[in-house]
């Protein structure tokens, strides 16, 4: 006589694909939850990624200040860093410094950050940096400033910089 119940193989193998079905659902969740952040991180199409991010601490009260960071773009597609900004501050300027053929060294703002695809560029005194200008607050060492950058192709990519001394 046939048993109504189901044969152990049979029931292992239901078993496992309501495991697997459970893995996909939880895939797509977590997928879906790190689309919708726009957190540091960026999703792994966008293929840039931003470490090492510090603020100096402004020299007076008012006084502008300088932010630096590290871009790395470890995919194909060659990107931009379009701007910049923090809500600790009324603005942030992209700015290259740069020294003349009769010696003198200078800053200038720059429209756009190429950022080569497989490359590195790394902003840092006395290069390529980003200028922060009207802090809301004074800055404090070893407090954290919030930068929102925009990049051609990889989209908003906010990171937390760390507030250092000179």
């Amino acid at each position: 006589m046939p048993s109504s119940r189901p044969s152990s193989a049979r029931a292992r193998a239901v078993r496992a694909s309501l495991s697997l079905i459970s893995l996909i659902v939880l895939a797509a969740f977590v997928g879906a939850a790190v689309a919708c952040t726009g957190g540091a991180t960026p999703a792994p199409s966008a293929g840039v990624t931003v470490t090492e991010a510090w603020v100096r601490v402004a020299a007076t009260t008012g006084a502008p200040t300088a932010a630096y960071l590290v871009i790395a773009n470890p995919g194909g597609q060659p990107d931009a860093l379009l701007s910049v900004s923090t809500p600790a501050a009324s603005g942030v300027e992209m700015h290259e410094t740069s020294t003349d053929m009769n010696g003198m060294t200078g800053m200038h703002p720059i429209a756009r950050l190429e950022v080569p695809a497989g490359g590195i560029v790394k902003l840092e005194p006395g290069g390529f940096h980003l200028m922060v200008t009207g802090l809301k607050a004074p800055l404090a060492v070893g407090g954290t400033v919030e930068l929102d950058l925009v990049f051609e192709h990889a989209g908003r990519v906010v990171v937390q910089a760390d507030v250092r001394a000179g």
